[in-house]
């Protein structure tokens, strides 16, 4: 074999190396580097929510997780429980600032057809970038948020907002009025 034929065979194994290495960095570097695919089975939907903000693409949208759910142990007598309010959070399209976002839905699952009042959540240090109407959601004090202004949520109705922070609050609820 001639010195030249190695070179050209050396070149061009090199090159097709590093095209290789580019090609593998543009499909998989994004994803790598900020931890959110880039290219996925839905892209085309995944593009269209990112310009029109709609998150709700065909049969690959995400389902907010349910919250922390405990089985109700009620006594016949008992009117309403603490237990009777469903918090279900979940990601949404971030802001164009590129900070994530969430939607918070809070329902009254009450079977025995209550209206709930007084909904206090724990909710940490809770802030938000995107501004809350604070008739249906703000923070007291450390650890004490207020829903729908303390006014009753009434059975079957679910009260939704949207924060924006680098990461979710986990959301609970500490007290409620029956």
């Amino acid at each position: 074999m001639s010195s030249q034929s190695l070179k050209r065979r050396i070149r061009i194994g090199l090159t097709s190396a590093v095209f290789a290495f580019f090609f593998l960095l543009l499909i998989i570097g994004p994803e790598f580097f900020t931890g959110k695919p880039i290219i996925g089975l839905n892209f085309m939907a995944e593009a269209n929510s990112a310009v029109t903000g709609n998150t709700n693409f065909g049969p690959h949208r995400k389902l907010l997780k349910q919250g922390n759910q405990v089985e109700t142990n009620r006594i016949w007598g008992d009117k309403c429980s603490k237990t009777d309010i469903v918090i279900n959070q979940g990601p949404t399209a971030p802001l164009p600032s590129g900070i994530p976002t969430y939607t918070v839905e809070i329902m009254n699952v009450c079977v025995s057809g209550c209206d709930i009042s007084g909904i206090h959540l724990k909710c940490g240090w809770f802030s938000s970038a995107r501004l809350i109407n604070p008739r249906i959601f703000k923070r007291l004090h450390f650890d004490d948020c207020l829903v729908n202004d303390g006014k009753p949520l009434i059975n079957g109705h679910t009260i939704s907002f949207q924060y924006a922070n680098t990461f979710r609050y986990p959301l609970s609820v500490s007290s409620v009025i029956c």
